[in-house]
């Protein structure tokens, strides 16, 4: 699959514009989460906790899969690839890997300090709404850090199909040297009536 050039840039808007607003949203429950573990005040604990579910329930994996199919989408549709870099490789599991810790971790563990609020009490545990965004917000920054130096070169799949197009170009270029040596002998011979008209002048 090869997409056409603007669906490549419209592919390509919509990545950043997805992964833009999933690192603006841990920021957000980043704050939101030290500042119910900081405060004293129980009524912020609240607000910041009922803030943090609303975003992790109905802005968080929206934005987390868009990033995640128009990526991709990119990879599949241009020669990166999937799995011949190894920046594009590692970006993919770990987008994967951040998805699934956002569903089975961060949102439960938001969940639970709503629940534990709401009902009058302290907030349970600082990690619940602390750990999930420190370690997405680690990870989004090293994604964007890897998309823009693009490190590591090649897999193993990426140097073997580098090598399977290699031996194509090796041929092309033997063939155009051949063409060039067979134009060179077939002008030789048209010289020769040339030079002996001059020698019998000269005689």
């Amino acid at each position: 699959m090869k997409l056409s050039r603007p669906a490549r840039r419209a592919t390509l808007v919509v990545h950043v514009a997805a992964s833009a607003g999933w690192l603006g949203l841990t920021l957000g429950l980043l704050a939101l989460g030290i500042t119910a573990t900081t405060t004293g005040s129980a009524v912020t604990v609240e607000a910041s906790v009922r803030a943090m579910k609303l975003f992790a329930d109905w802005l968080l994996l929206p934005l987390a899969f868009l990033t995640l199919v128009s990526g991709l989408v990119l990879s599949l549709g241009t020669p990166w690839g999937l799995a011949r870099h190894r920046w594009v490789y590692i970006k993919f599991w770990l987008t994967l890997a951040t998805i699934t810790a956002t569903v089975f971790a961060l949102r439960p563990g938001v969940g639970a300090a709503v629940t534990a609020v709401s009902a009058g009490g302290p907030l349970p545990d600082a990690g619940d709404v602390l750990f999930g965004p420190i370690v997405s917000l680690s990870a989004y920054l090293f994604m964007t850090v890897i998309s823009v130096l693009k490190p590591w070169g090649l897999t193993r799949r990426g140097r073997r199909l580098r090598e399977q197009k290699s031996p194509g170009r090796k041929a092309a270029g033997q063939k155009s040297v051949g063409q060039k040596s067979r134009g060179q002998k077939i002008s030789a011979p048209a010289r020769k009536p040339v030079d002996a008209e001059r020698a019998s002048q000269t005689a």
